[in-house]
């Protein structure tokens, strides 16, 4: 019984923390209560099968987390309405698998090689997990720790350095001292020591904040320019009005809400995710003599100077077999397609530019590991009203540069806002601003708008970019460099939002290094993985000798 409370507090403690409902200092003790679990089974249990019990509790701990924090994810439907219970079980049941794992590799080496060196490879594995997590085809990071303080963004300037990835390492390093400080306690009972330990712990938890707030006040990066933007928030349902009206009427209604709310002059126009066509896609051959295109350049030559960015539906033909993108379908024997989710800059007398999303949502862009799984699976792709088939993606990030002033945007298509280290790659191309383009409204009115919505704040404070972000249900916002909201619309709303976005061109140390404290971490997991079998060969030999 003491096993499964410490299990059940551990996973409320996980729970509670998270945005956008939740306090994010739980997080710091969030974990005491499992390492405090496993160590006691270890230890002190008279369980015949240790291990299988540190899973299983350890794996309803995770459940119970992925539930409550992503359990929103049954607001997703099928295309005959009903909700779609894949949607939801999959990702919970999955990454609670992943995580529990992680905690039993970490159960068998503390085993092997003692507290200390656990805990060492407790805190180096969960980040090669996240940074795993952050890059294959499964990926899924949502639930990374340090996502928690993302409402909270005074206190974690220091993002900027370090990024997300720093403040889950900070998380972890927290949880374990306050674990090792509890076992130092309880074998001692050494004052002197509690005090030393609990002053660290109090240290390493508010010198980040205090140098956070810090950068806060002193924040004095001076913008290269400032471009009026106007996002767009139409408000299509996205399994009704979106594949049921006609693509002409959707470009319409579109432009009449950027025509309507064009109070002053407006240089960017920005809507949202998959905004246009509505049902069916644009061919990229054929952008130039595109009926719908061609009228959003109209409405932009009747608004002077002004550039027009959009997420779309696309497609590329392909005629023959060779040198076929490995996303590309059969039509016929002669006819190859691929499919994109894209952003295009529209410009008029320009080409179109576009970009195809590069971060693609598991199970309903992309297939994963296709050539494995689907033998196995068959075509059981989770069809959100789009494409059953994996989409193509661009391998580099692209910036649009607005060639009536200093903007270049960083077209974001949705998911890959929550992506930090690959957000760095449109800086480094040159953008000056990011527009997020995403439409959230697959969920209803859930955690998930919300928590996406909280992931851009940390984008903004990874890199000092201001952020323009179009959804199509809401909730559109201005965010700021410094990760706060500056104006934001309701949920639901068929509207628009003007913002004055300020153009900043240096480099974070965080854009720079990216992740380095993960590669960090992945070097000392290699070091105490070879440690143990290092250990285990000497034990051999002396066992052989004896």
């Amino acid at each position: 019984m003491k096993h499964l409370l410490l299990t059940l507090i551990a996973a409320m403690l996980l729970s509670v923390s998270w945005p956008t409902y939740g306090v994010p200092f739980f997080i710091f003790i969030a974990l005491v209560p499992l390492l405090m679990m496993e160590h006691d089974i270890s230890k002190f249990s008279t369980y015949k099968r240790k291990s299988w019990v540190v899973f299983g509790l350890s794996y309803l701990c995770f459940v119970i987390w992925n539930t409550v924090t992503t359990g929103w994810l049954y607001g997703s439907k099928n295309p005959d309405g009903s909700h779609s219970m894949m949607a939801v079980l999959f990702p919970v049941l999955v990454n609670s698998l992943l995580y529990s794992l992680v905690f039993q590799c970490y159960h068998w080496y503390k085993n092997a090689q003692g507290t200390y060196w656990g805990l060492a490879f407790f805190i180096s594995f969960w980040m090669c997990f996240e940074k795993f997590h952050l890059n294959w085809e499964l990926t899924w990071p949502w639930l990374n720790l340090g996502n928690v303080f993302s409402d909270y963004p005074k206190l974690i300037q220091w993002y900027d350095t370090l990024g997300a990835t720093g403040g889950s390492f900070w998380i972890l390093v927290i949880n374990v001292l306050i674990f090792y400080t509890i076992r130092i306690w309880q074998a001692g009972r050494k004052r002197n020591s509690l005090i030393i330990n609990t002053s660290i712990i109090v240290l390493l938890i508010a010198l980040p904040m205090l140098i956070s707030i810090s950068k806060y006040n002193n924040f004095n990066e001076k913008p290269i320019g400032e471009v009026n933007v106007l996002m767009l928030q139409p408000n299509l349902d996205p399994y009704g009005e979106k594949y049921t009206q006609d693509s002409l009427t959707i470009t319409n209604d579109l432009l009449s809400l950027a025509e309507r709310n064009s109070t002053t002059k407006i240089d960017y126009y920005i809507a949202p995710e998959t905004a246009l066509p509505g049902n069916g896609s644009f061919s990229e051959r054929g952008f130039e003599n595109s009926e719908i295109l061609n009228r959003v350049k109209t409405f932009l030559t009747q608004n002077p100077k002004s550039v027009f960015a959009t997420g779309i539906s696309s497609h590329k033909y392909y005629f023959n077999s060779e040198n076929l993108p490995k996303e590309a379908y059969e039509i016929n024997s002669t006819l190859w397609v691929e499919r994109y989710n894209s952003a295009i800059q529209i410009v008029p007398n320009k080409k179109v530019e576009v970009y195809h999303k590069g971060k693609l949502v598991p199970g309903v862009e992309i297939f994963p590991y296709m050539t494995y799984l689907k033998p196995i699976l068959g075509d059981a792709m989770i069809d959100l009203g789009g494409t059953v088939a994996s989409l193509g993606t661009d391998k580099e990030r692209v910036a649009f540069s607005n060639p009536y002033n200093k903007g270049k945007i960083a077209p974001i298509i949705c998911y890959e806002s929550i992506y930090g280290e690959f957000v760095t790659d449109y800086v480094k191309k040159g953008a000056n601003f990011f527009a997020i383009m995403t439409n959230d409204s697959w969920w209803g009115v859930t955690e998930g708008h919300r928590q996406l919505l909280s992931y851009a704040k940390l984008r903004s404070i990874e890199t000092r970019r201001e952020i323009a972000r179009a959804a199509n249900s809401g909730i559109s916002a201005h965010i700021n460099a410094l990760g706060e909201i500056e104006e934001d619309t309701l949920y639901g709303d068929k509207t628009a939002l003007f913002a004055k976005i300020k153009l900043y061109d240096t480099e974070t140390f965080y854009t720079r290094t990216g992740d380095f404290i993960s590669r960090i971490c992945l070097f000392a997991f290699g070091f105490l993985l070879f440690y143990l079998i290092f250990e285990w060969i000497k034990k051999k030999i002396n066992s052989r000798k004896a």
